[in-house]
């Protein structure tokens, strides 16, 4: 087997400040250290729910901390960036609907101990700047690529940033012909650029597969969105480029359950598989959680040949594993 599992562990156990906790991302700091961030409160949605971080240092989580709450706002869907000068950006959605949800920023200049006051990262947004679940891509030539989608039209779009996230341009949603779909459409896609240049997505979608769209410009156009053979359940998924230009994807590899209206599927097992040629077929599967529950919206992010994931552990944990490509 050419992936070799490390490390297996809960960022934090049952004594957790909050009953329910969902949609985690990482990041890793100078140093090799990791900070993951996830939403936590009574239950998706609720009132109470904020933003939480953790840090790994020396193979040990810190406790929890609280980052982000606005008392009687809902938090969704945090997301890591670390820019190339050291600056650590944390992006999150605040909002009592999907629908109506703003984009705040907050940033830390001493690798997440300290954090600014949040933000709106576009002035008056409705519906959601910048990433919506996955991490942000730099391209080769400096241009930062956000993967975003809009609900409830279930279309996918990218934001641009040519200033490491400062300002942002929003593009036009990926084409996709609605007409073509059982029900309603694509969103939370995850980004890669290969070797040539070209741009891709895969993204989550209502129809039983990934959907992928291809740009042959960074990112400002896209061919019309394309269902692959891959499984989806319509739930998030995530990948991480290693340094070989591989591609290494964590996801559930289940489809929706006969006749359910939003076209949705068990959230369990949860495995990982790398792609050699682009995302045009995938290798092993490398099984990381499985059983009656659910272990879902993984975020993978690489660190040479490590794959760091971290996920859903029945909405009651987050869970992280470090998984090593062997050359």
């Amino acid at each position: 087997m050419m992936l070799s599992v490390k490390t297996k562990e809960f960022i934090f156990e049952d004594n957790r400040p909050f009953a329910s906790c969902h949609a985690s991302t990482l990041v890793v700091l100078a140093g090799g250290d990791l900070l993951a961030a996830w939403f936590g409160g009574s239950r998706e949605g609720a009132p109470d729910v904020a933003i939480w971080t953790a840090r790994r240092a020396a193979g040990q989580w810190s406790a929890p901390v609280k980052v982000a709450d606005e008392e009687g706002l809902p938090h969704w869907n945090p997301v890591l960036y670390l820019r190339p000068d050291g600056r650590l950006l944390l992006f999150y959605k605040a909002g009592a609907r999907v629908a109506e949800w703003n984009t705040r920023i907050i940033h830390s200049d001493d690798y997440g101990h300290s954090w600014s006051e949040p933000k709106e990262l576009v002035t008056g947004d409705i519906g959601g700047r910048g990433p919506v679940k996955n991490k942000p891509i730099a391209l080769r030539n400096g241009t930062l690529l956000a993967p975003n989608s809009l609900e409830p039209a279930w279309d996918a779009f990218i934001d641009i940033s040519c200033d490491q996230g400062d300002t942002w341009a929003q593009t036009a949603t990926v084409p996709l012909d609605h007409s073509k779909l059982k029900l309603k459409g694509i969103i939370q896609p995850t980004l890669w650029e290969s070797e040539d240049g070209s741009v891709h997505l895969l993204a989550r979608s209502t129809e039983g597969a990934m959907y992928r769209s291809d740009s042959q410009d960074g990112g400002l156009t896209w061919c019309e969105a394309y269902p692959t053979d891959m499984p989806n359940n319509n739930s998030g998924f995530d990948l991480a480029q290693l340094p070989d230009g591989s591609l290494a994807m964590a996801y559930n590899p289940t489809r929706p359950r006969e006749g359910d209206p939003k076209g949705k599927g068990p959230r369990s097992p949860l495995v990982l598989r790398i792609s050699r040629d682009d995302g045009a077929t995938w290798g092993e599967e490398l099984p990381l959680d499985s059983g009656i529950s659910q272990y879902s919206y993984p975020a993978v992010v690489a660190h040479g040949n490590d794959i760091n994931i971290s996920y859903t552990w029945r909405r009651e944990r987050i869970a992280f594993c470090h998984i090593v490509k062997k050359v």
